[in-house]
């Protein structure tokens, strides 16, 4: 066994598993919480899709405060028909009207394949009935992920969706053109 790997089996038993950590945390952390009397209307009207990458912390590198925006988030930060149910209910029935999209460099599906879901099939017996919606080029699947919401029947506001990769070593967004 590795060190760091000896290192975190100690830990996880000296301290309980990680779901009792971040339990206990949110214990501490609802002792002092007062409530913002905000509904579930994002303030800014935005909704912001992006990669689950731990390594993202939207709301400091957007700015963004609590009740600003709706975050979805998923591998990739893909626009799949989840993301669209998302975006529809998010536009319809809590007023957002934009769409920001957020891939990164360095991301998991990079180095993945459609292949993913074969090697599953062998060792569970069953294809997942899901795309696993890998990519070689992060630019070009934000493009097609930007032409996936501005042509969704389903949204009514597909004026104002723009897409950014998030470079994972310095923080910095850089515009994906969709025209390109």
């Amino acid at each position: 066994m590795s060190t760091s790997a000896h290192h975190s089996t100690e830990t996880a038993r000296s301290h309980g598993t990680v779901t009792d950590r971040l339990v206990e945390a949110n214990q501490r952390y609802a002792a002092n919480f007062q409530d913002p009397g905000m509904d579930a209307r994002p303030v800014l009207r935005v909704a912001v899709v992006a990669c689950m990458d731990a390594r993202l912390d939207l709301h400091d590198a957007l700015g963004l405060e609590l009740g600003d925006c709706h975050t979805i988030r998923n591998a990739g930060g893909v626009v799949t028909d989840d993301v669209i149910r998302s975006l529809t209910i998010s536009q319809r029935a809590l007023g957002t009207s934009s769409v920001i999209l957020i891939h990164h460099t360095g991301c998991g599906l990079e180095s993945l394949t459609e292949d993913f879901r074969h090697e599953l099939e062998d060792e569970v017996g069953q294809r997942p009935p899901w795309a696993v919606e890998a990519f070689r080029d992060v630019d070009q699947d934000v493009r097609q992920s930007m032409q996936r919401v501005r042509t969704s029947p389903f949204l009514p506001h597909t004026d104002d969706v723009r897409g950014f990769v998030f470079d994972v070593t310095d923080g910095l967004l850089r515009e994906i053109d969709p025209a390109v």
